[in-house]
């Protein structure tokens, strides 16, 4: 098995694509090892020291290191181990009880429905590909403030700001005309 990497436009994650799906059913994140007792992956990953966050895409792994611990030359080798071992053991990424990200609402409106389906066809791929996810977080229809959550390699990540303006909110406003602002919820 050969896992490849790939940085990121946020210098504390790293992607790992393994040549496999990982989360086919949808994204996960795990912020802390808590959360990660879902997954024998995520616990495996947040046991090395300085892990700070571990996001699970369709095809990638990406891990965010923590702010003053080892750097990636140090760190890369027992990520790109514990990632071999879980595939090589057949362990399934998620422990039995826990399901994947909910599916969308029914009861979501047409507008809401609308930015939903952009951001799935449009700009959650191109996220991806720098290793991260943005969710719908709310849509105020009586002021146009749509608010939008980033998670992985783009939470926290310095050019995310710029991201959500200059990309997704100029999108948004031309796709969905109802859309005034964006904003990240944190």
């Amino acid at each position: 098995m050969f896992i490849q990497t790939e940085p990121t436009p946020n210098p504390d994650v790293m992607k790992f694509l393994p040549g496999r799906d990982v989360a086919p059913a949808g994204a996960r994140e795990f912020r802390d090892i808590d959360q990660a007792t879902a997954s024998p992956l995520a616990e495996a990953l947040f046991e090395l020291e300085g892990v700070a966050g571990v996001f699970f895409g369709a095809d990638y792994v990406a891990v965010t290191r923590q702010g003053g611990g080892p750097d990636w030359a140090e760190l890369k080798p027992p990520v790109l181990a514990a990632i071999m071992d879980a595939y090589v053991s057949g362990a399934p990424l998620l422990r039995d009880g826990v399901d994947a990200d909910a599916a969308p609402d029914a009861d979501d409106s047409e507008i809401v429905s609308e930015i939903k389906a952009l951001l799935d066809s449009r700009i959650r791929p191109a996220v991806a590909q720098d290793g991260g996810d943005i969710l719908f977080d709310a849509f105020d229809e009586a002021t146009g403030v749509l608010s939008l959550r980033m998670r992985g390699a783009c939470a926290g990540c310095p050019s995310s700001s710029a991201t959500l303006k200059q990309g997704v909110e100029q999108m948004m406003r031309h796709y969905v005309p109802e859309v005034t602002r964006v904003e990240q919820v944190l």
